[in-house]
């Protein structure tokens, strides 16, 4: 009996018209903003072509002065961003370090188990982003709950958190779920016919661990890493709250900017950690294709 060619089945006009308000909403709130962003960044205020409010990022300098009462001579706005990459990356690994152990239990958990954690975990994201940050502020501060408590119980006070870690605890709190939902959704899918495999072949926990769970599990990581990272890096109303002001962001630095009307160096301030952050992505999403398909 011949087998018959299929052939493919073309579009109907319904399919290929669904799309269209989806598409439509990403160029209008997606590629229009990104195309203004870049537009502000190489004009100047008169909007003709320049790189002036580039070359500023890099080159603007400021006097600091040390703890040790010494002064000394940084560039502004790449000192801003450097603290801004460093804590958005403790942050992230915080993440991964909480957020990966969880993903696993609740993916070898009971189906009624699964929910009931899920819904945990999801439940602060239904709150409010301020209201979570301006509770973190009461718990936080020389003033707030933790040192209350202490003070009651006739134990002193105590500095509880620095600044820098404040901010940290506040990172890690809102962009938590981000880490663990993409690990969990991968380790769910996760054929349990694999772990059984290297046990008989005389793999232990641990080694189950490090040679097939991570490996399979590298797709959610990466996603939860870019997931963290990305908005970790360019938070400012955490930073604004739990730092007390004492320190910029690269997202107070872009704020600061628009308030004081200099639409074209925020813009082109936006346009440079964009730049970094989609390649950032970029290699991070080439890394995990490599990990899951065997490309060399």
């Amino acid at each position: 009996m011949k087998k018959r060619k299929e052939l493919a089945r073309p579009a109907q006009l319904h399919e290929r018209v669904a799309p269209a308000p989806y598409m439509v909403w990403a160029v209008l709130f997606t590629v229009v903003p990104l195309l203004f962003i870049a537009y502000y960044a190489f004009t100047d205020d008169q909007f003709r072509f320049t790189f002036d409010n580039i070359l500023r990022f890099f080159t603007t300098t400021s006097t600091v002065e040390g703890v040790d009462g010494s002064q000394q001579v940084v560039y502004t706005y790449l000192l801003i961003f450097w603290r801004s990459l460093k804590l958005a990356i403790i942050s992230t690994i915080i993440c991964l370090l909480i957020g990966y152990p969880l993903a696993y239990i609740i993916a070898r958990a009971e189906p009624k188990a699964q929910s009931t954690m899920i819904t945990l975990i999801m439940i602060p994201m239904w709150m409010n982003f301020l209201i979570r940050t301006y509770a973190w502020m009461t718990i936080l501060q020389d003033t707030g709950i933790l040192n209350s408590i202490l003070s009651f119980l006739h134990l002193g006070t105590v500095k509880i958190i620095g600044t820098e870690g404040a901010v940290v605890v506040g990172m890690v709190y809102d962009f938590l779920p981000y880490m663990i939902l993409p690990i969990y959704s991968v380790m769910a899918k996760m054929d349990l016919r694999l772990l059984e495999a290297a046990r008989d072949l005389g793999c232990n926990a641990f080694g189950v661990l490090r040679r097939v769970i991570f490996p399979l599990s590298l797709p959610g990581v990466f996603s939860g890493i870019t997931m963290v990272l990305v908005p970790s890096i360019s938070t400012f109303y955490i930073s604004q709250k739990l730092g007390n002001g004492k320190f910029y962001l690269i997202g107070d630095a872009i704020e600061g900017q628009y308030i004081a009307n200099n639409l074209h160096f925020a813009a082109a301030i936006a346009f440079i950690l964009m730049v970094i952050l989609l390649c950032s992505m970029a290699v991070m999403q080439r890394m995990a294709n490599r990990r899951s398909y065997g490309g060399a």
